[in-house]
Formats: structure tokens, sequence, C-alpha cells
């Protein structure tokens, strides 16, 4: 393979770890309007795990033991962040009142997932530092 052919790399998919099924959906779908693409089960009483999506974003939802750990932290580039923030404003989401807030490199909504998993937002105005 030649040093100049493209490798055609897709975005990575991250996989967050997760602990309750409906918690998931209520904040992942019904808050944040992901939709459900496909749920994997070896067996009915064995971990689920999840592709969900909404727009170009994918994530991987996982009950597993290692497939992650909670806690992850993902930076999600979004142009439209106040539309974001109006659109779970309207919602009203009882664990969660995410604002915009300014930081030195642009514009930010933060929202924690019930796992602990913090989903960053941001409307990059220039890179950080």
């Amino acid at each position: 393979m030649s040093e100049n052919t493209a490798l055609n790399i897709s975005p990575a998919i991250p996989i967050l770890r997760i602990f309750d099924v409906v918690k998931t959906k209520e904040f992942y779908c019904n808050f944040l309007g992901f939709t459900v693409d496909w749920e994997y089960r070896h067996s009915e009483e064995l971990p689920l795990y999840m592709q969900i999506s909404r727009e170009q974003m994918t994530l991987h939802l996982s009950e597993h033991h290692g497939d992650s750990v909670p806690g992850l932290r993902l930076f999600i580039p979004l142009e439209n962040i106040e539309d974001l923030a109006d659109e779970l404003e309207k919602k009203s989401y009882k664990y969660a009142n995410p604002a915009v807030v300014r930081v030195p490199w642009g514009l930010e909504l933060e929202i924690t997932d019930p796992f602990g998993n913090r989903l960053t937002f941001c409307r990059q105005e220039r890179a950080p530092g």
C-alpha cells in the first residue's frame, strides 16, 4: 500500500457503560432524541448491547462488564448548540437542566447521563489553549 493511499477511516464509535435499560432509553431516546438502531443479547438473562444514533452521531451502550467504565466524557462538536439547549429545555427531564456556558474556546452544553458519563456538546470558536 502506498503512503498516499486513503484508508477511509470511519469516525470512532464510543462505547458507554449502562446499568439500567429503562433509564438508558428515558435519557438517550426520550430526552436527547436518539433512536435505537439495534439491540443484542446472547440470551434474555444476559447483558444488553445496543446501538443508538441521532443524525451523524452513533453510540454503543453496553451493560457488559469490561466494555467500558462509567464516568467517561465525550466531546461532541455541534454547530447549533442553542437549538439543542432549547429542545432539551422544553422536554423538562427531571434529572438534568443543562445550560449553554461560554468557555475560552466557544460554547458548551454538558449533560451527565444516569451512569455518570458526561456528554459535552461544543460549538468551538477557536482551538483550546
